[in-house]
């Protein structure tokens, strides 16, 4: 059996071998994924274990993209972008091969919900790991990227890190306060998710604002789309779409062939 695999800490909430089981299916692929709990002391030696016994490909979640970035040999100009790895592929000749596929699921999503308009107002809450994924991406959709997080310094520094392709406008939380809303707003936070209160400004969000959380949930709003719906947001969705697309990417670059997360979403929709 050729073995695939997600490692994460923690691991067991995942859907990822759920979701590359139906694409294996889907796909008449003959392969093996199964979720693992990598120690925090020890990651690196379990991913040589695993490719060393067969393992031809991986994800990698929280909080090993890094660590994995590092590890790897070769990198797309995406991972090397993004500074951070959510999937590794083991290449012909042994080296690892790094990609980072969740911008490119967030793009995937937003174009299925027809949200992805050229030079529209885009704004990012969060200067984290997960933005900094998806900023190369959305630039080459020609986004008008505004980046609000409570250090503002750390959104400088990323405008001069990808200020060849694209200009990204730094914001501090309190100068939401002061802004005009937004065509659409991307929430790569984990604000709310253990109760605290969000800190971002009512006015970003008018009618017609499009919200988009990372962040989902399959039984319920998540905390950021329930409070944007509270400011009036009307057009609302979460991260599964993206979590599904960039799935299908890395299950793309590891066997050849590009599988449709659509009826898998449909599905999972539908068992809320």
């Amino acid at each position: 059996m050729e073995n695939y695999a997600v490692f994460g800490h923690p691991i067991a909430q995942s859907l990822s071998p759920q979701l590359h089981a139906f694409f294996a299916e889907q796909t008449n692929q003959k392969m093996q994924y199964v979720a693992k709990l990598a120690q925090i002391d020890t990651f690196e030696q379990e991913i040589a274990t695993f490719f060393a016994q067969n393992g031809l490909g991986c994800n990698i979640t929280s909080p090993f993209k890094q660590r994995a970035f590092a590890l790897a040999n070769l990198h797309s100009e995406r991972c090397l972008r993004a500074k951070s790895c959510n999937t590794l592929k083991k290449m012909p000749d042994g080296k690892l091969f790094a990609d980072n596929t969740d911008g490119l699921g967030l793009v995937s999503d937003l174009q299925r919900l027809n949200w992805l308009k050229p030079e529209q107002k885009v704004l990012i809450l969060g200067a984290g790991g997960a933005t900094q994924g998806v900023i190369f991406p959305l630039l080459e959709a020609k986004q008008q990227l505004f980046i609000a997080n409570r250090s503002i310094e750390k959104v400088q520094a990323m405008r001069k890190e990808f200020l060849a392709l694209g200009e990204i406008q730094p914001l501090s939380i309190a100068d939401l306060a002061h802004t005009t809303p937004f065509d659409l707003i991307i929430n790569a936070t984990s604000i709310g998710l253990h109760g605290a209160e969000f800190p971002f400004s009512s006015n970003i969000i008018n009618p017609l604002t499009k919200i988009y959380d990372m962040q989902y949930g399959l039984q319920s709003d998540t905390p950021f789309l329930a409070w944007a719906k509270q400011q009036g947001a009307k057009q609302t969705a979460d991260g599964l779409g993206m979590l599904l697309a960039q799935g299908a990417e890395s299950f793309a670059l590891w066997r050849g062939i590009k599988p449709d997360y659509l009826p898998l979403l449909t599905t999972l929709r539908q068992a809320k």
